[in-house]
């Protein structure tokens, strides 16, 4: 028995459809119990924050979200005992609205981007608020390397990951992932996806682009880029129709960057097979060089992604809208 619904964070590694000759697997992070990845960091920063002495009983929490890490830190608030407060733009889903007030959070909507979230949570956390700080925070990353990257080790079942392929929103997720999986496979591949209209790891302007959960415009500092070996861009279209396929084909319902992350994961393993260049962009940060043997593997490829968050989130954005007139 657990002693907290903490206590049950963790997701299965599951093979998806694949390029011919290859594996293509996800981890299928709605399976936690806030319904997506970002209930790790959650979990792991207030834990961090508690141990500084920086969160004690009484305090209130402020954080910026998008959405997702919004709902684990409300999960944790709840769980632990916190009052949490969300500052979050306008324009996300009102699924996740709903969500984060259902576990008794309290939300601050802005006009803007994850930008302006950030400016006006900094205010709250002037006034007393503890800021969990996800963008920069260590215990971010830390937390999917000693969870998510652990459990992709146990359930790879003895097999050699030729890749990671990995939105990057915060940059906790592939920084975590990547440096365990590194550890144990050192000419492993690691790619960041990011969406094609906000792409400032390839060296494009931020921009406004209607991605939830990836492509935040600005390079977080938890982003470990030296851990990359390259870019990869996705059109926002193709995303969403690949989260339609995976729920029609296979069973998964995702969101937008689970969808993105699926579709490169997919061409880089395909590329891996035939033994094309994997069309890595540059990652343009000064000081990064891609690997030289990049792009390299032997045998059949495995590349390894993951899905963030059920496709639930996304029904009043119109992802899974019918096409036979029943709007109900």
């Amino acid at each position: 028995m657990d002693d907290s619904v903490l206590d049950t964070i963790g997701s299965p590694l599951v093979r998806v459809s694949s390029p011919p000759g290859t594996t293509v697997a996800a981890k299928l992070e709605s399976r936690n119990p806030g319904g997506s990845a970002k209930d790790r960091p959650a979990r792991a920063m207030v834990r961090a924050a508690e141990a500084a002495g920086e969160l004690e009983p009484g305090d209130a929490i402020v954080e910026p979200t998008s959405g997702n890490t919004g709902v684990g830190i409300a999960v944790a608030g709840a769980a632990k005992g916190y009052d949490v407060h969300i500052v979050m733009p306008a324009s996300k889903s009102r699924e996740r609205r709903r969500l984060i007030r259902a576990y008794g959070a309290e939300i601050d909507l802005v006009e803007g981007d994850i930008t302006a979230a950030r400016e006006r949570a900094d205010e709250l956390e002037s006034r007393g608020m503890v800021q969990l700080s996800q963008f920069d925070n260590a215990a971010n990353p830390d937390a999917h390397y000693e969870t998510t990257g652990e459990e992709m080790l146990d359930q790879l079942d003895g097999r050699t990951p030729d890749a990671l392929v990995c939105g990057v929103g915060t940059g906790g997720t592939i920084t975590g992932v990547g440096r365990r999986l590194r550890e144990a496979f050192p000419e492993m591949d690691v790619v960041a996806v990011e969406p094609a209209a906000n792409a400032v790891l390839s060296g494009d302007e931020p921009s406004e682009d209607a991605f939830q959960g990836m492509g935040p415009g600005f390079v977080s500092p938890n982003l470990d880029t030296g851990l990359l070996d390259g870019v990869l861009r996705v059109e926002l279209a193709d995303a969403e129709a690949e989260c339609r396929r995976l729920a029609r084909e296979e069973g998964i319902l995702v969101g937008q960057s689970s969808g993105a992350s699926n579709l490169a994961a997919r061409r880089v393993a395909a590329s891996l097979a035939d033994g094309d260049d994997p069309g890595y962009r540059p990652v343009a940060v000064d000081g990064w060089e891609s690997r030289p043997d990049a792009g390299a593997t032997t045998g059949e490829p495995v590349v390894v992604t993951v899905y963030w968050d059920s496709g639930e989130r996304y029904m009043s954005t119109g992802l899974f809208a019918a096409n036979d007139g029943d709007e109900s």
